[in-house]
C-alpha cells in the first residue's frame, strides 16, 4: 500500500475565498477591498447571498462558489482539485474513467456528504489534538516501514504537501470518532443471534469460502416518496439493463453509483460472507465469478453486486486450536468527547488510580461509576482474552501486569484506560471465543448497513444549494 492510496485531497483556501468574495460585495470595490479581512462567521450566517458579489461588480474574482452545504461552501477551484486528483488516481489504477460531466457530478457529491460530515463533527465537538495526529501518523509510517522523515520525503515526492497530509488525517480520526458515536456504539446484538449465527457457520463448516466483490448503490433519499422510489428503481434497472448488454462494470459504478466505493469502480474486494448483510450474502451464493445479481433493495437503496471472485477460506482458528494463554481483565475507559478533552480523561484516572493505590474505592465500583465502555455494568470486567483479542496498545499494557495488578494511564485508539489482571490461564479455543467471534461478526454485518443508512441521514438533512453561474 503506498502512501499516495491513503492520501485524499482536503478543502484549500476555503475560507480565505468566501472572505474575499465577501469583502468584494460589502464595498463593490475589488482593489480596495482585496487587502482587508473580512468575518468568516459573518459570511457563514448568510449562505444564500452572502458570498456573491453583485452582477456589475468589476471584481476579478479567482474563484467562484459552486454548492453551499450548510454554513459552508465548495468552490469551483476544489471541485476542479479533486476532479484531477481522482482522474489521475484511476488512470494509474488502469481504471476506466467515466465521462467528464459524470465524474464531476460523483465527486461533487462525495464532497458534499464528506462536508456535511465535517460539520456534524465540529457542532458536536469532536476534536483531534495535535499529540493525538502526531502518534497517528506515526503509526501509519511504522505500517508503511518507513521513518516519518522518508514518508514524508515520499509524500512530497508525490505531490503531497505534509501540512495537507496532516488536516486530512486528522479528518479522517475525526471521521472515525463521529461515526464511532453516532453509529458503532448504538449496535445491539443479542444471545440469540449469536447462536443462530453459530448453528449455520457450523452447518456449512465444509463449504468456507470468500468472495470478491464490486456494487453499484442508487441510494434511495430519507422520506422519500413513492414517486421518488419509483425513479430511483428506474434508474437500478437502466444500469442493469446496460451491464446486460455488455457494460463494463467498474466505469458503470464510476458513472451511476451512489456508493462511497463509487470512484474505485464499485470495488468493495475480499469478503467473508457472513460478513456481509443477509441480502447480498444469500444473492451471491447463486452466482458464478463475473455474474452479476438482479436489482436488490435495501433500507438505503436499490444494489446490484458483481461476484469479480470466490476463493476457498482459510481454516477457521477453531480448527487449529492450539493451547494458547487467556487472561482475564477488566477496565476502565474513558473517551475524547465534547465533554472530555484528552488532558481530563488523563487526570480523572490518574485520581481513580489514587484511590485504588490508597484501597479508598474497589476497581469494579469505579468501573460502574465512570466507565465509558459497555462493560462497566460488569464492573469492567471485558472476560477472557486471547492474544490477538485486543488493539496492541492495551495487550501490551495487559501482557506486563501481573494478577491485582492495576496498570497506569493507558492510551489507545478507544481512549484512555485503567486496566487490572485478574487471572490467567491457559487453553484451547473454548465457546466463549467462538461465541466472542461471532458476536464480531455479526457487528461487522450491521455496521455497514448502519452506516450506510446514517451517511444518507447526514446527507439528506443537510441544506445544499447549488450555484449556477451567472
Amino acid at each position: 500500500m503506498s502512501v499516495s492510496q491513503i492520501m485524499r485531497n482536503i478543502r484549500l483556501h476555503q475560507l480565505k475565498t468566501a472572505a474575499l468574495l465577501l469583502c468584494t460585495l460589502a464595498a463593490g470595490q475589488a482593489a480596495a477591498q482585496a487587502a482587508t479581512p473580512a468575518k468568516p462567521a459573518a459570511a457563514a450566517s448568510q449562505p444564500s447571498s452572502g458570498f456573491l458579489p453583485p452582477a456589475s461588480s468589476s471584481a476579478n474574482v479567482i474563484d467562484s462558489i459552486a454548492v453551499v452545504v450548510n454554513d459552508d461552501v465548495i468552490t469551483k477551484n476544489e471541485i476542479a482539485a479533486r476532479v484531477r486528483a481522482i482522474e489521475a488516481r484511476m488512470k494509474t489504477a488502469s481504471a476506466p474513467v467515466p465521462a467528464a460531466a459524470d465524474l464531476q457530478r460523483q465527486v461533487l457529491e462525495a464532497m458534499i456528504v464528506e462536508r456535511a460530515q465535517q460539520q456534524l463533527a465540529k457542532e458536536m465537538g469532536v476534536k483531534v489534538s495535535d499529540q493525538e495526529l502526531d502518534r497517528a501518523i506515526g503509526r501509519i509510517a511504522e505500517q508503511q516501514k518507513m521513518s516519518l522523515q522518508e514518508m514524508r520525503n515520499q509524500m512530497e515526492k508525490e505531490g503531497m504537501p505534509y501540512a495537507t497530509f496532516r488536516e486530512e488525517i486528522r479528518n479522517e480520526m475525526m471521521m472515525q470518532r463521529l461515526r464511532e458515536h453516532e453509529v458503532d456504539n448504538k449496535i445491539q446484538i443479542s444471545d440469540a443471534e449469536i447462536d443462530t449465527y453459530l448453528a449455520a457457520e457450523q452447518a456449512a463448516v465444509a463449504d468456507q469460502v470468500e468472495v470478491n466483490i464490486s456494487q453499484i448503490m442508487v441510494r434511495i433519499p430519507e422520506n422519500a416518496s413513492p414517486e421518488q422510489i419509483a425513479a430511483r428503481k428506474a434508474r437500478a434497472d437502466e444500469v442493469a439493463r446496460q451491464l446486460r448488454t455488455g457494460a463494463d462494470f467498474a466505469k458503470t459504478a464510476a458513472t451511476y453509483s451512489d456508493a462511497p466505493d463509487a470512484l474505485k469502480g464499485g470495488e468493495i474486494g475480499w469478503r467473508d460472507p457472513n460478513r456481509l448483510p443477509p441480502l447480498f450474502a444469500e444473492a451471491l451464493v447463486k452466482l458464478a465469478p463475473g455474474q452479476v445479481t438482479p436489482v436488490m433493495r435495501s433500507n438505503t437503496g436499490f444494489h446490484l453486486l458483481k461476484l469479480v471472485d470466490k476463493r476457498t477460506a482459510a481454516p477457521a482458528d477453531k480448527e487449529k486450536a492450539v493451547a494458547q494463554q487467556q487472561t482475564r481483565v477488566r477496565h476502565i475507559l474513558l473517551k475524547v468527547s465534547p465533554t472530555m478533552t484528552a488532558a481530563d480523561a488523563r487526570r480523572k484516572l490518574g485520581e481513580l488510580k489514587e484511590r485504588l493505590d490508597n484501597k479508598a474505592a474497589k476497581f469494579e465500583e469505579l468501573a460502574r461509576l465512570f466507565s465509558n465502555d459497555g462493560s462497566a455494568a460488569k464492573g469492567g470486567d471485558l472476560g477472557w482474552l486471547y492474544p490477538g483479542d485486543s488493539v496492541p496498545e492495551f495487550e501490551t499494557a495487559v501482557a506486563i501486569l501481573a494478577p491485582g495488578e492495576v496498570s497506569g494511564v493507558v492510551e489507545t485508539p478507544f481512549g484512555f484506560h485503567l486496566i487490572e489482571v485478574l487471572e490467567r490461564k491457559s487453553d484451547d479455543a473454548s465457546k466463549e471465543r467462538q461465541r466472542a467471534a461471532a458476536r464480531q461478526v455479526i457487528r461487522e454485518r450491521k455496521l455497514q448497513e448502519a452506516t450506510e443508512d446514517w451517511a444518507r441521514q447526514v446527507r439528506d438533512r443537510a441544506y445544499v444549494e447549488f450555484r449556477e453561474e451567472k
